[in-house]
């Protein structure tokens, strides 16, 4: 890598612009010299030699497109120019070793977490609050406002202090202070919390559980399941009118499925039999504060790093994700993997035309069999209503030079890293297998993130390249940014920079294995992630409708 250009793999035909190229500017590859035949953005792409209408594009090794018109030599690579294309797919074509990276640093390392009775560990001790469908959704609110404030889990609202400062201002004349009147942020986020061993009560309102289609009310139900069998919940408390389509009676089935020994506290009420709503919720509140004391009760304790489950995701990607925050990414999941520890690599529309690597990684026919068949399926609805994974690179990813979904997802399976795929779940099922583990869902980042948790994980990893506000009610999101400027301009959102590697001052390697580290200090609750700092607790359940 050169401090202007890169070529991902030896058998691409594209480089890419590490900092602003201008028209005219001469690059050198391997001895090659190219004359820029227009200006490149950094994170852009552009040809090594000229490639004429329906010529092949290679990057990461992979076909990711084909020109349309005749690109020169130095030329960008760009929406108008370049038409998505990539290879076909079949079952194994041939057995794919690994090399696993040497782990024996962190052989007796483990992390502080919480142990429950089926063997699980989590990095975090919350209770849960759920509705079986939207009408409960007030009254979980009712709850939510009755707990928060007075048990210590609240942040501080600057912004309501914000409004106030104006409205104070104005009552007294001074409207010319008001345009000068700047927003003071404060570490402070509340009173001390009553609960020392709690890391929250976190409420998951949705706009599901009746209506639509039954399968979208059993999806749901199996959904909460996997939140309330997740590791980083000690019990939750269940809200259920009574008529909806989401039972309670499938919600227990689905719990079963996932743990037949599932022991944790579940308190179920259904408001058609208690009768009036402040029965309901006033026993819903004293029985919730009773699960708390008991939940308390647990603290966290030493736990293998085998333990731990890592989602892996990325959200408003640019040029350089694929280059430095998803195989620093990958690169933390095969360290997570060689330590017998689990990840879970989901987003499919974002693994089109990367699917016979995947394929050949998996660990039998059986596995790649169910990948192949899930991938097409849903290749198959998103066409079906006019669409397709062609479509799934937003306005964002296009501006920052990911212009072909190809090209996004050969670098978005990076988060993957190199290990076998020991197993293909459908959506929302439940992780079981160590190792790296595929998750049918959307590319939706929130969505996404939502169905891993259900699924298991333990921590998230989250790339982004323009950066993404995002995380998760009961799973901590370790947000990584894909360049330095976004680091330091969304320094509140950003917990890991992998800026560095684009720099050519820190090697991939050396970022997955910090990463690893900042994974073992969220786990063990000595830091909170800024998503958690944030209180971002983002929560959208899938409609297996079509969500690229």
């Amino acid at each position: 890598m050169s401090n202007k250009i890169l070529k991902i793999h030896p058998d691409d035909n594209v480089l890419v612009a590490l900092t602003d190229l201008e028209f005219g500017e001469v690059v050198e590859y391997n001895g090659n010299k190219i004359v820029l035949a227009e200006n490149v953005a950094a994170k852009h792409k552009f040809a090594e030699q000229e490639l004429a209408p329906g010529d092949e594009i290679f990057m990461y090794g992979s076909l990711v497109g084909k020109a349309v018109s005749t690109i020169p030599t130095g030329g960008v690579l760009t929406i108008h120019n370049v038409k998505h294309s990539v290879s076909e797919f079949t079952g194994k074509t041939k057995v794919t070793g690994w090399t696993a990276p040497d782990v024996s640093k962190w052989a007796n390392r483990t992390f502080m977490g919480y142990h429950r009775a089926d063997g699980q560990v989590g990095t975090g001790n919350y209770w849960l609050v759920i509705p079986m469908v939207f009408c409960e959704n007030r009254n979980v609110n009712i709850i939510k406002q009755a707990f928060i404030d007075e048990l210590g889990f609240g942040h501080q609202d600057i912004y309501k202090s914000y409004v106030q400062q104006m409205v104070e201002l104005y009552q007294a004349g001074n409207i010319e202070e008001i345009e000068r009147l700047s927003l003071q942020a404060t570490s402070s986020t509340g009173q001390k919390r009553v609960f020392e061993n709690i890391d929250g009560i976190k409420f998951l309102t949705h706009e599901g559980g009746c209506g639509g289609i039954r399968q979208d009310s059993d999806m749901l139900c199996a959904l909460l399941a996997g939140y309330i069998n997740n590791p980083n919940v000690a019990g939750a408390t269940v809200l259920s009118l009574g008529c909806q389509n989401a039972q309670v009676s499938i919600l227990e089935e689905k719990i079963k499925a996932i743990n037949p020994n599932f022991s944790k506290p579940l308190i179920v009420l259904e408001q058609q039999k208690e009768g009036t709503e402040q029965e309901l919720l006033s026993q819903a509140i004293r029985r919730t504060f009773i699960g708390l004391v008991e939940a308390d009760k647990n603290t966290r304790q030493p736990a293998p790093l085998s333990k731990l489950v890592v989602g892996l995701e990325c959200g408003g990607s640019d040029g350089f994700s694929g280059i430095s925050a998803n195989p620093s990414v990958g690169h933390a999941s095969d360290l997570v993997v060689a330590l017998g520890g689990k990840s879970i690599l989901s987003e499919f529309p974002e693994l089109c035309g990367v699917e016979q690597d995947l394929i050949n990684r998996c660990v039998d026919e059986q596995t790649a069999d169910r990948f192949v068949h899930l991938m097409r399926a849903y290749a198959r609805a998103a066409e079906a209503v006019g669409s397709g994974f062609d479509m799934n690179p937003s306005p964002g990813n296009i501006k920052d030079g990911l212009i072909t979904d190809a090209i996004k997802s050969a670098g978005a399976a990076k988060k993957g890293g190199t290990s076998p795929i020991v197993d293909v779940l459908d959506y929302p099922e439940y992780v079981t297998k160590p190792g790296l583990n595929l998750l049918c869902t959307p590319g939706n980042d929130v969505e996404s993130t939502t169905a891993m948790a259900g699924s298991g994980a333990n921590i998230i990893l989250f790339t982004t390249g323009l950066g993404t506000p995002t995380g998760n009610p009961v799973t901590p999101v370790i947000k990584v940014s894909s360049n330095s400027i976004l680091a330091q301009r969304m320094s509140d959102i950003i917990d890991v920079n992998t800026g560095p590697v684009i720099e050519g001052t820190k090697t991939i390697e050396e970022m997955g294995e910090a990463m690893l580290e900042h994974i073992i200090a969220v786990a063990s609750g000595e830091i909170q992630t800024k998503a958690q700092l944030l209180g971002q607790d983002d929560f959208i359940p899938w409609k297996r409708g079509v969500s690229l």
